[in-house]
């Protein structure tokens, strides 16, 4: 049993998967709808958010971290932040907040997010997302704790099927996609570019509509079941065949 837990624990590894997934220093996870709504979550260190953002934020892991001015820092126009909390890794302070966003495309209006420029174009027969990543703030943080091996990552759970992505990972469980960049890149500006291109209806709409073709094909299978049945008991009566 114990060899058995070692290589599955292996195996998750290799995937990228389990408990040995990769702890970001800085992550966006982006929750979209096809009409541009979307839930957003960032998870990062302080001292991410300070070198990458600029967020007048102390990167002393012993100082008072004030959840408000943190909400502040988030907000802007088309903007709720949903909730903000704290928690502590590598002798590191780490925020993890949630938002709410009414237009994906609007975001670049927030300054915590002007640096990446954001499109998403419908048309009859694709929804076409791009992001565009650019340059960090480049504030200097000193000695934080970093070894050079941090990542970053841009994640996205998409509503409808793939059509086309240039994630250099693979797609998780249908329609989740990442993008992952060393900090160090990220620290120099080395341009990151998303894209995503997607079917115009919800897979939750596409799999009612199966649903409901299923119940109605098997209605009549049922109907035509029970008139057959019908027909041959009045073709096996003689009475019923009588003027």
């Amino acid at each position: 049993m114990l060899l058995a837990c070692v290589a599955a624990a292996v195996l998750a590894a290799a995937c990228g998967r389990g408990p040995f997934k990769p702890r970001y220093e800085y992550e966006e996870e982006l929750t979209l709808a096809l009409d541009g709504t979307a839930t957003l979550n960032v998870n990062a260190s302080v001292a991410a958010l300070v070198a990458l953002r600029g967020a007048p934020l102390t990167t002393d892991p012993e100082a008072r971290l004030d959840r408000g001015r943190v909400r502040e820092l988030f907000a802007g126009p088309g903007v709720e932040v949903a909730s903000v909390s704290l928690s502590r890794r590598e002798g590191r302070r780490f925020v993890h907040v949630r938002m709410d966003v009414t237009d994906v495309r609007q975001l670049t209006r927030v300054p915590f997010f002007s640096w990446s420029r954001y499109r998403l174009d419908t048309r009859s027969d694709v929804v076409e997302y791009r992001q565009d990543v650019g340059a960090p703030a480049g504030r200097a943080v000193g000695e934080v704790g970093w070894t050079g091996e941090e990542l970053v990552a841009f994640r996205m759970h998409l509503p409808s099927k793939i059509l086309f992505e240039d994630s250099p990972g693979t797609v998780e469980r249908g329609n989740i996609v990442e993008w992952e960049q060393p900090l160090a890149e990220r620290l120099t500006g080395t341009p990151l570019t998303m894209r995503v291109n997607m079917e115009p209806e919800t897979i939750l709409y596409t799999t009612l509509i199966l649903f409901g073709a299923t119940i109605v094909a098997a209605a009549i299978t049922f109907a035509l079941v029970i008139w057959l049945v019908r027909r041959r008991g009045r073709d096996a009566d003689p009475a019923a065949s009588r003027p």
